[in-house]
């Protein structure tokens, strides 16, 4: 398995993202966020992703000359169109939005609407922990949990996503989605022609499978902690589509189709000033206790810690990616 340098494989995947038809700065943004991921060992968020995203370029799904701008506001909040173009930009200007409200009025939000996939939302974040702040993210995607007693998927993944800064060391970073396993992991074992293990999802007609493809199209996955988590996922749709006006989950026909509607999905960032409420003084200390007092259970391993350990490996020594998708990414920035 080929290792990428990471700065190589940034400008691969931007050069691919390009030569489907996004903006520079488009391309750019989303290149940067993929293979962020991909340095923080979350490989089913990063430039795997790629191809899919040129396809929707090609298609029409996503709009490579969007160019995301606020369409409405008030003084902690506001709404950021994305255009239907690749999300990383648009979330990344809300991201902005939010720091730069919290930091004037205690509390930031920066929704955005009619956006694409945003990939892992822990990664947006930090830019908000960079700045002292704690943050927040939500995100819908297409339907793939049953609500509690149906048979008919209408809730997304619906990922969601917290940063806590500390003083002097890696935030604390929870981020997840609402069901069993993440979409893109089940979409990486179609990609290879495997199975996924029993309990991952259901067919269309909601009989257990290990075929990822009908898992995919049609079917659903098993929500994390059952009705709990179906509860979860229901008010993250709402915050995420209801409030923004994007499109709600059994609206947005499944990312792993080549064409189709744009997704118009949406996403919630949220930032938190600790000088608005206890102090940050207060706040930083209130953290170290929490952390030294979980760290004294032998086994205990804090949110966000092996992201930060696989970072610092991939960026000595670059990230693996199959010889496969090396060359798919390579085809597609050849069009650049």
């Amino acid at each position: 398995m080929p290792r990428i340098d990471l700065a190589r494989l940034t400008g691969l995947a931007a050069r691919a993202l390009a030569g489907a038809g996004a903006s520079r700065s488009m391309a750019e943004a989303a290149a940067r966020c993929l293979v962020a991921a991909d340095a923080r060992g979350l490989s089913t968020h990063g430039v795997a992703r790629v191809p899919t995203y040129c396809a929707h370029l090609a298609s029409g799904r996503a709009r490579g000359t969007a160019r995301a701008r606020i369409v409405n506001q008030k003084p902690a909040a506001c709404l950021v169109d994305a255009g239907g173009g690749i999300a990383f930009e648009a979330c990344e200007y809300a991201v902005r939005q939010a720091v730069r409200r919290a930091r004037r009025h205690g509390v930031g939000l920066a929704a955005v609407t009619n956006s694409h996939h945003c990939g892992a939302l822990g990664v947006l974040l930090e830019p908000v922990a960079e700045a002292g702040l704690a943050g927040l993210a939500f995100s819908n995607a297409a339907a793939a949990i049953v609500p509690w007693g149906g048979t008919r998927p209408i809730f997304g993944t619906n990922p969601v996503a917290a940063i806590f800064p500390r003083r002097a060391a890696p935030p604390l970073v929870i981020d997840l989605s609402l069901t069993q396993v993440t979409r893109g992991s089940i979409m990486l074992l179609a990609k290879a022609g495997k199975p996924v293990p029993a309990g991952w999802g259901m067919d269309a007609r909601g009989s257990p499978t290990t075929d990822p493809q009908k898992i995919l199209v049609g079917g659903s996955l098993h929500a994390v902690g059952g009705l709990k988590g179906t509860m979860l996922a229901l008010a993250v749709e709402i915050l995420a589509c209801a409030l923004t006006g994007a499109a709600f989950s059994h609206e947005v026909e499944s990312m792993h189709l080549a064409a189709g509607p744009p997704l118009r999905l949406g996403q919630i960032f949220v930032g938190l000033d600790p000088g608005a409420l206890a102090g940050s003084n207060a706040y930083f200390e209130r953290i170290e206790t929490l952390v030294t007092v979980m760290l004294a259970d032998e086994g205990v391993r804090l949110p966000g810690a092996r992201r930060e350990i696989e970072r610092g490996r991939a960026c000595e020594h670059g990230v693996d990616i199959s010889e496969e998708l090396l060359k798919e990414l390579s085809a597609l920035a050849e069009n650049a």
